[in-house]
């Protein structure tokens, strides 16, 4: 009950003596002080800024000295730091039980590492209800869109199933739809209808069969991993069978004709569809780089079930082990994948964060400020980068309130020793956090993830 007792306390504001309390904006004004601002609306630095957060929102920002606030506000003396807005998380994984249990301890990494919105992929009835805890504020942590339980080759049986499972989750209120692979011509058809009808995003994969092209045409809220990219601008596809292909075709890049990716950006532009591209899978699981130990020993995997971890290790290296497994080959697919995502930023198609935690090497939390880095190593800047978990995830969900600082915009707040507009890296040093109605000091936080390491 480890986790359960942390979110207790979070949710409470109780913390042994030696740590900073978490504080309640319901209760009493939070101020940061002397701050050098990052609005995220254009890339610029306002230094020595003093914002004022009252109830969940941002309610004054000005120069030092000239803002108002109450006597009984909890002042943070913020100099030489950086204020921006809370990074969102949007191909999460919340696990799909019936025991909150591990739901929250995935959500508190998540929280403790400044992720403030997160998109959960694959659904379960108990998310709703982790929904209504997360908004009521009994529990701490970060805004959650569910999907439900994945419409998949499996999962659906018939044309006419699909359907009923997109009125079924659109009842139960579910926030979108999670597409996985297996899914025939006709059975996706029949569920990309049905959920334009009833205004039901879908998002996910794109399955072999239905191709990149058809999923553009469909709508797709969100592709993911850019699924289907790959195959896309490979001649003869047809002829070459899924399993020969690989997972995301990482075992046919080399016959991707790249003169088809203008074509592609195009399409995705023209129907405004949102790619979550996930690069973390192929630099940590796919590529040659590193190898399974390095990743298994890396420090974030304390906070990992050391099972899970061994397991991590296994699926790296029976990947590494597949006879089409070559390194170089895998090298040049990774990077295929890094144009393809410069590609997508350069043709103004809608990037946003996401890496697929937890997944194989992805922990939950740390995962997405190592996307940021990876976004970079693609050839976009540190504030392109910091757009796709900031101010784009405002305009995905169509809330110009989240994802920029400015009056009246929700109090999603990650207070940085470092400035990140220099070194997307800075990300990680992170020296409090807003979310929801709550600020969490960095004391605070650290005690809560020493709280949360696993035994070796």
């Amino acid at each position: 009950m480890k986790v359960f007792f942390i979110f207790m306390l979070l949710t409470v504001g109780l913390y042994p003596a030696m740590a900073q309390q978490p504080v309640s904006s319901r209760e009493r004004e939070v101020v940061f002080r002397s701050v050098n601002l990052i609005p995220m609306d254009k890339e610029q630095v306002l230094e020595n800024q003093t914002v004022v957060v009252k109830d969940g929102k941002i309610t004054a920002i000005g120069s030092a000295g000239k803002v108002k606030y109450g006597k009984n506000a909890l002042v943070v003396d913020a100099k030489g730091k950086y204020l921006m807005p809370g990074l969102a998380e949007m191909h999460a994984h919340v696990p799909p039980v019936d025991d909150l249990e591990p739901m929250q301890e995935v959500l508190q990494l998540f929280t403790l590492h400044g992720i403030t919105t997160i998109r959960g992929m694959l659904g379960h009835p108990r998310h709703l209800e982790l929904r209504s805890k997360l908004q009521s504020g009994e529990l701490i942590g970060p805004r959650f869109y569910t999907s439900g339980p994945s419409l998949n080759g499996n999962s659906v049986k018939s044309p006419e199933a699909g359907a009923a499972m997109v009125r079924q989750q659109k009842e139960a209120g579910y926030d979108f739809l999670k597409l996985h692979p297996g899914l025939s011509n006709e059975k996706f058809d029949a569920i990309a209808s049905t959920a334009n009808q009833l205004k039901m995003p879908f998002a996910g994969h794109v399955s072999y069969q239905v191709g990149v092209w058809r999923a553009i045409e469909a709508g797709y809220a969100s592709i993911d991993h850019m699924d289907g990219f790959v195959e896309s601008l490979v001649p003869g596809l047809e002829a070459i069978p899924e399993q020969e292909a690989g997972l995301f075709a990482m075992f046919i890049a080399d016959q991707a004709d790249t003169t088809r990716i203008p074509k592609l950006m195009s399409g995705l532009r023209e129907k405004n569809i949102w790619i979550v591209p996930t690069q973390a899978l192929a630099e940590r699981w796919m590529s040659p780089a590193e190898s399974p130990q390095v990743l298994g020993s890396k420090p974030e995997m304390r906070y990992m079930n050391p099972k899970t971890v061994q397991n991590w290790m296994a699926a790296k290296q029976k990947l590494m082990d597949d006879p089409r497994y070559e390194a170089d080959a895998i090298n040049r697919y990774v990077n295929l994948r890094r144009k393809l995502i410069k590609a997508c930023n350069d043709n103004q198609v809608g990037l946003l964060l996401g890496c697929d935690a937890p997944q194989v090497f992805n922990v939950p939390g740390i995962s997405t400020h190592q996307e940021l880095e990876y976004l970079v190593a693609a050839g976009l800047s540190p504030y392109e980068a910091l757009r796709t978990g900031t101010v784009n995830v405002g305009k995905y969900f169509n809330r110009p309130d989240i994802g920029v600082l400015k009056v009246g915009a929700a109090a999603d707040l990650l207070l940085l020793h470092g400035n990140p507009l220099k070194d997307v890296s800075q990300t990680q040093r992170i020296a409090g956090i807003v979310i929801g109605h709550t600020y969490l000091p960095e004391a605070y936080i650290k005690q809560g993830l020493k709280k949360m390491e696993k035994a070796k």
